[in-house]
């Protein structure tokens, strides 16, 4: 993965002054105090320099920025800044510049030009915690862009979970704020826009599942050719977290004849660093084929002793009647940088279409000194 001195480092900047037409102080010698600094504090910091720089009206802001999109060097990464020094000059410039005002139609304009060469999704944030409903209002009108990146930024945008975006309140107090949004796009002839539907939509399974199932049975009901897809990834969590009608609207029933046994986990005791097995026999003893979604569930020991579970996806099969299969998987307990393990009675459990039918405790021991070596 790229550094943040590749992304948004001392040269980003030098080219992105340039691009503006120079004589930016505060902006050119940003980048000294960029050694430390993550992207989006670098991001931060050089947005306040251009509002330092930069015209404080909006329409010579504007235009500042206009002028730099005729250079093709304008782009990338260093539009990440411009987009949200955008957002804060548009929703707060002075007494014409409020919510509602010329100046935020306007900026959403332009941050809707400038997307294709850099996503303005973290910047549409600031426009949303300042005047929610105008922004999704764009954005409703952004589902019929032709061009996808504008579309997407109409659905990523206003996810309520957005990775790497700071939460919008007025916007996860209210779940079907976007359904609009997201029933104008979910036939959309982009991969890149559609799934961004489906993300927002496992984003709000968070908040309101009951509404993601709704949302995902009336796209069933008008489908294209890649509205399955999309609902089993829209559904993705749900699915995991055994929701009955999640499971359902794909297809899987409650596992009534389907049986797992002979749990086996290998080695019982697991040192940390390494891996763990474990085998079962899955099998229908109904007279009827069942599709089923197998998963399972790592109950990991937490700090305080407590278990926190996980789970983790397995496999999808069809099942004749009488049919039994092997499943074997392995799972890692190397060092990951979003998860610490610490030793004791871990607990594994097998899931079927959201119903656990087999479980076995296994313990994880530290590594030793000559194993970490």
């Amino acid at each position: 993965m790229p550094t943040a001195d590749e992304l948004l480092g001392p040269s980003v900047i030098a080219n992105l002054t340039e691009c503006l037409g120079g004589e930016l102080p505060a902006t050119s010698a940003a980048s000294k105090d960029f050694p430390g600094l993550s992207l989006s504090a670098r991001t931060r910091h050089v947005r306040d320099a251009l509002l330092a720089d930069l015209p404080t009206t909006f329409p010579l802001f504007e235009r500042r920025i206009r002028n730099a999109s005729n250079n093709p060097a304008f782009t990338g990464w260093m539009i990440w800044p411009v987009t949200e020094a955008l957002a804060v000059r548009a929703t707060s410039a002075g007494t014409t510049g409020a919510a509602g005002s010329a100046e935020f139609d306007a900026g959403l304009v332009l941050l809707a030009d400038l997307t294709s060469r850099l996503t303005g999704e973290f910047a549409l944030r600031t426009f949303m915690d300042s005047d929610l409903d105008r922004t999704l209002a764009a954005a409703l009108d952004w589902t019929a862009h032709p061009d996808p990146h504008v579309r997407r930024l109409a659905s990523e945008g206003t996810r309520p979970f957005l990775p790497w975006g700071r939460r919008v309140a007025a916007l996860t107090a209210r779940p079907d704020a976007t359904a609009a949004i997201l029933e104008s796009l979910y036939r959309d002839e982009s991969d890149y826009v559609r799934r961004s539907v489906a993300n927002h939509l496992n984003d709000l399974a968070r908040t309101d599942p009951d509404l993601v199932v709704a949302s995902a049975r009336a796209f069933m009901a008008q489908p294209d050719a890649n509205t399955p897809k999309l609902v089993r990834h829209a559904l993705r969590t749900l699915i995991k977290k055994g929701h009955p009608d999640a499971l359902a609207l794909l297809g899987f029933a409650p596992p009534e004849g389907i049986t797992v046994s002979d749990l086996l986990v290998t080695p019982q005791d697991v040192i940390a660093g390494t891996d763990m097995a474990f085998r079962f026999e899955l099998a229908n003893t109904s007279g009827s084929t069942q599709a089923v979604a197998v998963d399972y569930v790592v109950h990991h020991v937490r700090a305080n002793g407590e278990r926190s579970p996980k789970v983790f996806k397995l496999t999808h099969r069809t099942l004749a009647p009488g049919s039994r299969e092997t499943v074997t998987r392995a799972h890692s307990f190397r060092p990951i940088t979003t998860r610490r393990y610490y030793p004791g009675e871990h607990l594994i459990e097998i899931q079927v279409n959201g119903t656990v039918l087999a479980d076995a405790v296994f313990r994880l021991s530290e590594a030793t000194d000559t194993m970490t070596a």
